[in-house]
């Protein structure tokens, strides 16, 4: 057997997964393979890829899945009969790690091998879909498939859809949760909160995520270097208390904005003083993070017009379409920022797309 792992998979008593899997007697832990991050964690920046290493801990091979190659290759496979897949998913479509899930069961069908998912909470709960779907030509590691941008569906429910929707046919197990239910946040569940990746230190981050995540697509910064990743925006020239007054005149959901200033250690603007605003949710029932992540790029650009940039690739092995269109998967966001369409009419154009992947959702939703 072998195991996708990462720092979050745990134990409710905070053993790690690969510790629990190699004191079993019935099966052979033979090697980790880990994502993004790393196995244990150890890239703190994103982008950065890991490699080959041998766990100094339990003496087994980990093979990365976030450098030369992306896919578990048949030599990788090679000697196991199952591979495990314990990754704690975030929610958000752009997370990578729901497409390392993809082209592991991609691997596993190539090669004739059983995948086991053990499945985890979705900690910004498996009820409130938001977003528009991915165009299958915007098909990139930040968005394979038709997903919408918060997706709520679990781990395990994802790699039912993927398997069966998109062709994929592999051997497949899905181990459910016990007790979750879909209205649950993960603070709720009584689990304890590992971060997921380095640049989601707490279900705070996680709660904003899928919206200003979208800062990535531009030379604005989304937090990243800083101790409030992805809850701190700004950049050198913004005003914090101007940006702050427009955005809370937008009356948007459940949250409020506080003026900030924050000065990354790395990533964009590392050393330089940016002014901004630090997201303050304060009813994640209402709170709509892909239309906020939406709002905050809009406002920036009509205040700054002249400071405002778009990212330009190259961006998580995309070399030619633009950062922000990957990561809506699709070019519709940026026009119609570009046009100044209002967010009423912004948050409108997607609803649909909602509607028709709720109905496709259902078929493989394992809890209530």
């Amino acid at each position: 057997m072998g195991a996708v792992v990462h720092p979050a998979s745990i134990l409710p008593n905070l053993e790690h997964t690969a510790d629990a899997l190699i004191r079993e007697k019935r099966f052979r832990l033979v090697s980790l393979f880990g994502p993004q991050h790393g196995a244990r964690g150890e890239r703190q920046d994103n982008m950065i890829e890991s490699q080959f290493y041998w766990d100094p801990d339990l003496g087994l091979p980990v093979h990365s899945l976030y450098g030369e190659t992306r896919w578990p290759t048949e030599e990788m496979l090679s000697d196991l009969d199952v591979l495990l897949f314990d990754l704690q998913d975030v929610g958000t479509r752009v997370y990578t790690f729901i497409h390392t899930l993809a082209y592991c069961l991609q691997a596993c069908a190539r090669d004739g091998k059983t995948m086991v998912v053990l499945d985890r909470p979705n900690p910004i709960n498996g009820v409130q879909v938001e977003g528009s779907l991915l165009l299958p030509e915007f098909s990139s590691f930040v968005g394979l498939y038709p997903l919408p941008m918060r997706h709520a569906m679990t781990m395990g429910e994802l790699a039912m859809l993927y398997n069966s929707e998109f062709g994929i046919g592999c051997r497949l197990e899905v181990v459910p949760m016990q007790d979750w239910r879909r209205d649950l946040w993960f603070d709720q569940t009584g689990l304890p909160w590992i971060m997921p990746s380095p640049n989601l230190p707490t279900l705070d981050s996680a709660t904003v995520y899928p919206g200003t995540v979208l800062l990535e697509g531009s030379q604005v910064s989304e937090g990243r270097g800083t101790t409030r990743p992805f809850e701190f925006v700004g950049a050198p020239y913004v005003n914090g208390r101007a940006l702050g007054e427009w955005l809370n005149k937008q009356g948007l959901p459940g949250v409020q904005f506080r003026a900030v200033n924050f000065e990354p250690t790395f990533q964009k603007h590392a050393g330089s003083m940016c002014g901004g605003v630090q997201v303050h949710v304060l009813d994640r029932e209402a709170f709509e993070p892909v239309l906020t992540g939406v709002a905050i790029l809009w406002t920036i650009r009509a205040l700054y017009p002249e400071s405002f940039a778009w990212r330009q690739p190259p961006y998580e092995y995309e070399a030619i379409k633009m950062p922000i269109d990957i990561l809506w998967g699709g070019s519709s966001i940026r026009l119609q920022i570009e046009d100044g369409m209002s967010l009423d009419e912004i948050r409108s154009s997607w609803q649909g797309d909602v509607t028709r992947f709720q109905v496709l959702r259902e078929r493989y939703l394992l809890y209530e």
